[in-house]
């Protein structure tokens, strides 16, 4: 477990910088403790500092996780962020989506989506943003990016696609194999 190198932190902070914009500094500075994001097998973890000194005790060939995994680093370097991040996301998202109920498994299955499942879109919503999916009742489910502005959205058929998936909760079924 390292920190992470410069190319590496401004890749994770502009992943999430397009979720819940400058809200980043909540992340690390929280009333219950100072937090940090950690690399180890290419993936990337936030845990306290309290738990980081326990963790330096153990060998990194037997450390198998530690603290949440916000995502992982593709081999070309990209970062792709993992639906076990939703619950640090959600608090601080800045564009939020509300589906339908009826849309709810659709977008739960892994699937877009549509115009005609979308229940409310935060105002002044841009097109390729990072936004939060959340059901009528104000569950997280996952997050996606936009395919369309919200005013794009307002003329568009009902069978165009609007929120692009990127992860959900059902992923925790789908790939629980997969998921450390």
């Amino acid at each position: 477990m390292r920190p992470l190198t410069e190319a590496e932190t401004r890749t994770l902070f502009e992943k999430l910088g397009r979720y819940i914009g400058e809200n980043i500094q909540l992340l690390v500075d929280r009333p219950d403790g100072t937090y940090c994001f950690r690399l180890h097998r290419d993936r990337v973890y936030y845990l306290s500092e309290k738990l980081l000194k326990v963790a330096t005790n153990i060998p990194r060939d037997n450390l198998v996780s530690l603290g949440t995994c916000f995502g992982k680093f593709t081999k070309s370097q990209k970062f792709r962020l993992s639906v076990m991040a939703l619950d640090f996301l959600a608090p601080y998202a800045k564009y939020k989506v509300w589906v339908k109920p009826g849309s709810e498994q659709s977008f739960l299955y892994g699937n877009h989506v549509l115009k005609s499942g979308l229940g409310r879109i935060t105002e002044n919503t841009a097109q390729y943003q990072g936004v939060v999916v959340y059901s009528m009742a104000d569950v997280p489910l996952g997050f996606g990016v936009t395919a369309k502005s919200t005013q794009e959205c307002r003329k568009v058929d009902p069978m165009a696609i609007v929120v692009f998936h990127q992860a959900d909760v059902g992923e925790y079924v789908r790939n629980e194999d997969t998921l450390t």
